[in-house]
């Protein structure tokens, strides 16, 4: 049977601490073994509180490797962030379940998450429900490729928060709003002050975010998480903006 842990408990009581959380995504494709213990202990000393791990396309095996190496070298919860089936790990501490709501491909609605339950049945791995809407930030995504779906448009904020807001309703945990990978526009204000402003559940905010500006902001408009990935990729030094 699936054992449930206390990730989003803790995510709860530390957003009603008032604390801000602040997730790195880490690509297995894109990181380097050799060089992550290095990477480690800048991450160890900045304000990041979970490490996300997962990309659109992974090769097979390589996400539970690098989740395996990363529990010797940090504290920090582990949370998949799943591409595809495979890359579930049992060695993560919790899985962000994710449904992409606004799309209408039927695989990525409900029938990835059909196919994941043969592998999480005898994981000790939480897994937390989450409603995952792709918001159009001026480039095609790695997600729209491969998903063969369309982002909601960044100007019909009313019908963003209607999609958040149902996902509140069918009984999600979390909400996360996705600019993409390398996002020319990543989430605007506008956007998560309205979706803040309807939906009571854990907000997350990905994609495009590069400047500790741009973190600030997004935290004041709302955000009760923040998830950065290819800001740390293209510029290691953004960690020394962030040392606790």
């Amino acid at each position: 049977m699936i054992k449930m842990k206390a990730i989003h408990q803790d995510m709860l009581s530390s957003i009603t601490r008032g604390e801000q959380l602040l997730a790195v995504l880490i690509d297995p494709d894109k990181m380097d073994l050799e060089g992550l213990s290095s990477f480690m202990i800048k991450l160890n000393a900045s304000i990041v509180t979970h490490i996300f791990v997962g990309g659109s396309t992974v090769e097979a095996f390589k996400t539970d490797e690098l989740i395996c190496v990363l529990k010797g070298l940090t504290d920090l919860p582990i949370v998949i962030f799943p591409g595809d089936v495979s890359q579930i790990s049992s060695h993560a501490d919790a899985l962000l379940f994710l449904s992409l709501v606004s799309g209408r491909n039927p695989d990525y609605l409900i029938g990835k998450q059909i196919e994941a339950v043969s592998v999480l049945r005898n994981m000790a791995l939480e897994v937390i429900p989450t409603g995952y809407l792709l918001i159009e930030n001026g480039k095609k995504t790695a997600v729209e490729r491969v998903t063969q779906t369309q982002p909601l448009t960044r100007y019909d904020i009313q019908h963003i928060v209607d999609t958040a807001v149902a996902c509140q309703l069918l009984g999600m945990k979390c909400i996360y709003l996705e600019a993409g990978s390398g996002a020319i526009n990543p989430i605007n204000v506008e956007i998560i002050q309205a979706v803040k402003k309807e939906v009571h559940i854990p907000l997350i905010i990905g994609g495009g975010i590069t400047s500790k500006q741009q973190l600030d902001s997004a935290y004041a408009a709302g955000a009760d998480m923040v998830v950065i990935g290819t800001a740390f990729e293209e510029n290691a030094s953004f960690f020394e903006e962030l040392n606790k």
